[in-house]
Order: C-alpha cells, then sequence, then structure tokens
C-alpha cells in the first residue's frame, strides 16, 4: 500500500475519533470533503440555532488547516451556506454568495494559520441579528461529524446529534441537580452533561445532550425561573 494512501487512511481514523464507519463515509453532501464542507454546514447550522435567528451579519475566523484550504476546498461557500441553513446535500451551496447577497447577509472572513491549541479543522463564528450576538466555536472532526467546543466564551463540547438544552444561569448550590430533576419528571434521559462557569457564583452554563425532547411547557417553566438568564433548545433535527 502507497505510504500516501496509509496516512490518509491514518488521519481519517484520527478525524473521526470514536464515530462509526458510516460516519466516516459521511453524509450525502455537495463538495470535495466532508470535513470541509458538510462538516462545515452542520456547524454553521447549529450556531443560528443557537443565535436563534437569520444573522443579518457574521464574522468568520478559519483556523490551521482550515484557514491554508477553506478557499480552494470551498469551505467558504460551505459555511455562508450553513448560515442560510442550507443541509450538506443542498445545490444550492455551490452559489451560496449570490444566495447570501439576496438575502441580506454580510460576511468577513479571517484565518488563522497557527493555533496550536485548536483542533486542525476550527471555525469560529461572531452573529450578528438586531441586538443578538452568539460566539460559537466548533471543529469539523471527519465524515461531517462536528463538536461544538464553545459557546459565548463558555466551554461546550456537544455534537449538535441529540436534542441539546443549553442553560446559561447563575452559579447556585444544587442548580445542576434541580435541573436534572425537572428533565426527570419528562423522563427525559440525559446522555452527556457537561457545565462551564466564569467564576464561583458568577454565570454558569450547562450543556445538556438528551435522547428525547422536551415539551414546550418544560421549557417555559425552566425560563420562568429567577435564576436562569437564558435558555436555548435545539430539537434532534438533521443538521
Amino acid at each position: 500500500m502507497p505510504m500516501q494512501v496509509l496516512l490518509a487512511i491514518i488521519n481519517t481514523f484520527y478525524m473521526a475519533e470514536r464515530s462509526s464507519v458510516f460516519d466516516m463515509i459521511g453524509p450525502v453532501m455537495i463538495g470535495p470533503s466532508s470535513s470541509h464542507t458538510a462538516g462545515v454546514v452542520r456547524i454553521a447550522r447549529t450556531a443560528i440555532r443557537i443565535l436563534s435567528a437569520q444573522p443579518e451579519r457574521a464574522e468568520i475566523t478559519f483556523y490551521n488547516s482550515f484557514a491554508r484550504t477553506y478557499e480552494g476546498h470551498g469551505s467558504d461557500k460551505a459555511i455562508v451556506a450553513g448560515l442560510l441553513d442550507y443541509k450538506t446535500d443542498d445545490l444550492r451551496i455551490r452559489d451560496s454568495f449570490d444566495h447570501a447577497k439576496e438575502a441580506g447577509l454580510q460576511y468577513t472572513f479571517k484565518s488563522v494559520g497557527n493555533a496550536n491549541t485548536l483542533h486542525p479543522n476550527t471555525i469560529k463564528l461572531r452573529l450578528f441579528h438586531q441586538d443578538r450576538e452568539v460566539s460559537v466555536v466548533g471543529e469539523s472532526r471527519g465524515g461531517g461529524v462536528i463538536k461544538i467546543t464553545e459557546v459565548n466564551g463558555f466551554s461546550a463540547g456537544f455534537t449538535a446529534t441529540a436534542h441539546t438544552l443549553i442553560i446559561t444561569a447563575e452559579d447556585r448550590v444544587g442548580s445542576i441537580a434541580f435541573i436534572a430533576s425537572v428533565l426527570s419528571q419528562e423522563e427525559c434521559n440525559i446522555a452527556t452533561m457537561s457545565v462551564s462557569r466564569k467564576g464561583k457564583h458568577d454565570l454558569a452554563c450547562q450543556f445538556l445532550e438528551m435522547d428525547s425532547g422536551l415539551k414546550p411547557i418544560t421549557l417555559a417553566y425552566l425560563k420562568s425561573l429567577s435564576w436562569v438568564k437564558e435558555i436555548i433548545y435545539i430539537p434532534d433535527i438533521d443538521l
């Protein structure tokens, strides 16, 4: 087996980590590479759900490998297409710049080639809609698989392949257990959970991936709590 083929196979397994063989094959998509197109589209589609709106303006930063290849591999068109909420197999990806102009979406690109602490295929998005702004950092890990590693400065780590709940709240004793108990009343199984906080008794952010969705009444109740500042719910959709 030629050495370059062997290295390509090893790189594929590295990028996909614990993904299944179906993840490594990748989704139906437009573009030459699942890492550089499908994963990029999914990062952007996740980010606009965190924004909870169609962005009016986007600041897009490509890091490391992406910084060197985003134009040649179509990652620039893919990220803009994702911000327009196009799926990975949408033929409009090829002409996403034209569609963005029609939609009034303004965007800028920046590249940072030597961010050694970041994954090789990392993107940072700053999205703006009216008076709302969000910051999202995502990794494209191969086969269309993504990981959202940061939201608004809080360390995350979810994949957007399950029902995802993001709760920004005051850092109170017992708050994590309380949220878990509310979800248990709905027989909602928590698959993964992580918590990031800015400091002791400061703001904290919980990221929960769940096997099933939440009822509107449960979301309304959580939003009504005086110590909860924001609830973002991303249903299990085909990202």
